[in-house]
């Protein structure tokens, strides 16, 4: 049915949408797309273009998907002037184009139409290669059931848990669901009164299995006393292969590739020193996620004293031992270590006073799932203070899928903003940050320290 009447309105349509959302929406979408020069992307049901005439000015390549012959028509024409643009008459959930084949993909007012969501997004995720992005734009859950007999909705919106679930269950990372500032509204022909409904956009990326692996290889070879080290040739300003911590956030340095010193004490792999300036109180207890070595552990088990604690996690055997090594030979009876992952950590809920990390989570894929974590095992009224690398706009496609650069602390920042939004997402109130100076990517990206510092509030 809803083929049909695009299929009918197909001529009016540019002007029915223009009634019923403005352009602020695809902004929404666009500015979430992580888009380069170099992207190839696609626009799923497109309708008249109203995505792709924004997408075709920013990226190499534009395929725009819709199930009816007409709507495709008339995009031809709106998107007369761009010589990126392909057309496809197909159906959302049989996408003919191959698996991994784009850098993003972006559907706005389409999900509502489909009648199995999950499976719609998980063919959008389908064509999405390692580190590419789906954005979807669309309405909230509303009341207007006369949406069904007039627009042939299939959906009356969406409730945001249930798209952040569907997300997940389609295997991407770092999802947000946000709310655009707009709405949708329409008018009832038969007279049954007016629909206004709010518009969210929602972001995820797809995961690279390669990541993981080439990450922990790296850090084995340091924590086992190996002297390889990537060289990311990545820019020509980036410091060298110093040791990067500091005392202040003003003086943080973002090193693509942390020396291995010689001492079990001084493996020092961070980005900053969140220690200086967590305002650590005696008796606090303090969970340190990426311990590595211990390098930041000893200096917080010396301020949170003998009725605190210091509980460093990291994931690898040979770290901690590492960091237990120097425990035993320094006297530190304060300090203890857990093997385990970021994204579910082995510690009971509300158990810890705060939750630092140094220059690690850049390097874990799903940091928005780490951030619910810490926020889940701080005790209300708790802390988070990180230091790590953020960039001020998204790296290219190519620097985003490169294991070394990954491993090397570089392409697994995020901008900014979208590094603050998971941590606000996932609960944290009260976030003040500070950076360090930026240095340049070879792709443009300026790359920069970060010092974070949040709140569990009391209520929470």
């Amino acid at each position: 049915m809803s083929r049909s009447y695009f299929s009918q309105v197909a001529r009016e349509w540019d002007a029915l949408r223009t009634s019923m959302y403005s352009d602020a929406v695809r902004d929404a979408a666009l500015e979430r797309a992580a888009l380069h020069p170099t992207a190839v992307v696609a626009d799923i049901g497109a309708g008249t273009g109203f995505l792709a005439q924004g997408l075709a000015p920013l990226v190499a390549r534009v395929h725009v998907v819709d199930q009816s012959l007409e709507m495709i028509a008339v995009a031809r024409q709106n998107l007369a002037a761009f010589d990126n643009v392909e057309y496809h008459i197909a159906e959302g959930t049989r996408i003919p184009l191959p698996d991994a084949s784009l850098d993003a993909v972006l559907a706005n007012m389409y999900l509502h139409h489909a009648h199995d969501p999950l499976a719609a997004i998980r063919e959008m995720v389908r064509l999405l290669r390692p580190g590419g992005r789906l954005v979807i734009t669309d309405m909230d859950e509303h009341p207007y059931t006369w949406l069904r007999e007039e627009h042939h909705d299939v959906w009356l919106g969406f409730d945001r848990g249930r798209i952040r679930s569907w997300f997940e269950a389609a295997s991407l990372v770092n999802v947000r669901v946000e709310d655009t500032c707009q709405s949708c509204c329409a008018e009832s022909e038969a007279g049954k009164g007016q629909a206004s409904v709010t518009i969210f956009v929602a972001v995820g990326t797809k995961p690279d299995p390669q990541i993981e692996e080439a990450v922990q290889q790296y850090y084995r070879r340091l924590a086992t006393g190996g002297s390889e080290c990537f060289d990311p040739a990545l820019t020509d300003d980036a410091p060298g292969l110093e040791s990067n911590v500091v005392s202040e956030p003003s003086a943080e340095t973002c090193s693509t590739c942390a020396s291995l010193a010689t001492s079990e004490a001084t493996l020092s792999l961070g980005c900053g020193n969140p220690v200086a300036l967590a305002e650590l109180k005696p008796g606090e207890i303090v969970l340190d996620i990426g311990c590595g070595a211990g390098a930041d552990m000893f200096p917080t088990a010396e301020q949170v004293g003998p009725q605190g604690k210091v509980i460093g996690l990291d994931r690898l055997p040979e770290m901690l031992a590492r960091a237990r090594r120097t425990a035993q030979a320094k006297g530190y009876t304060n300090v203890e270590f857990r093997q385990g992952d970021a994204l579910a950590i082995p510690l009971d809920d509300a158990s810890v006073d705060v939750v630092m990390s140094n220059c690690v989570i850049n390097l874990i894929q799903d940091k928005a799932r780490v951030f619910r974590e810490a926020f889940r095992v701080l005790k209300p009224g708790g802390r988070l203070v990180i230091s790590d690398i953020v960039t001020d706009r998204p790296f290219s496609p190519e620097l985003r899928r490169d294991p070394k650069s990954w491993a090397a602390c570089v392409s697994g920042a995020l901008p900014e903003a979208e590094y603050i939004a998971l941590i606000a997402q996932a609960g944290f109130r009260d976030i003040t940050t500070a950076r360090s100076e930026p240095w340049t990517a070879k792709d443009g990206t300026r790359v920069y320290s970060l010092y974070i510092r949040a709140i569990k509030a009391n209520d929470a």
